[in-house]
């Protein structure tokens, strides 16, 4: 699917490969639709808005390779990106998950989400709103829930959790999840819970943070830790330690 999709913006691209690809796709998608219940008059109507949202879909994967691009010093090259990074490759399966979950094929918008979850360690809900220029960095233990609801230019890095501070069934239907607005970016391993939480536009977040309460825009939040560093030699032995 990824090829498909970027295959379009070569001045060279194979048209007959691009329309073989497209009918194959349009083929399994309405099977799979099928497999989920739907009919075959349903099953159609849903691929043919999926396709023609591919434009535009093309178009938001765009700028998310440039953010990646222009903002990670390790990527050389957007074909680089393209066809190597584990976060704009989930960020890629969210946006087409995010399209079949809108289009109430819930339980194959879950697979393809799980597809890319199991690949990369990064759990994207298909319900999560996420903006455009969106920048995942290495990624591992990335979780994004259901109800979250991210901004533009947003960048986050390994093991950020935005996630729920209950996990009651009643409260199933409530925003859960927090809000992340525009312009920030949230380093790695920070935890941020709860529906009502909102954190303010141009605001960075550092690592091992804890947060349960909105944050102003254009705020540092930082946890500081205390680090002893002593000279081995005062010790007789090396530690040991039992896991």
């Amino acid at each position: 699917m990824t090829e498909w999709l970027f295959c379009t913006q070569k001045e060279y691209v194979d048209y007959s490969f691009f329309e073989q690809k497209e009918k194959e796709l349009t083929n399994l998608l309405i099977q799979l639709l099928r497999d989920e219940q739907f009919s075959s008059e349903q099953s159609i109507e849903i691929t043919t808005s999926f396709f023609e949202n591919c434009s535009k879909l093309h178009q938001v994967l765009l700028q998310d390779l440039n953010a990646i691009f222009e903002f990670d010093p390790a990527a050389k090259s957007k074909s680089e990106v393209l066809i190597a990074y584990p976060g704009f490759f989930a960020i890629t399966v969210h946006r087409i998950a995010f399209l079949l979950w809108n289009k109430n094929a819930r339980i194959l918008a879950r697979l393809i989400a799980e597809h890319a979850h199991s690949k990369t360690g990064i759990d994207i809900h298909p319900a999560a709103a996420i903006g455009e220029h969106f920048m995942i960095d290495h990624g591992t233990g990335i979780v994004i829930g259901e109800t979250a609801i991210i901004g533009k230019n947003v960048k986050i890095y390994q093991g950020v959790t935005l996630g729920a501070l209950t996990v009651s069934k009643e409260e199933a239907e409530e925003k859960r999840h927090p809000t992340i607005e525009d312009n920030v970016t949230i380093y790695a391993n920070a935890t941020i819970l709860g529906g009502k939480t909102i954190i303010g536009k141009d605001t960075i977040i550092g690592g091992n943070v804890w947060i349960t309460n909105s944050i102003p825009a254009q705020s540092l939040v930082y946890h500081k830790s205390e680090i002893n560093i002593k000279n081995k030699g005062q010790f007789p032995e090396a530690l040991n330690f039992s896991i």
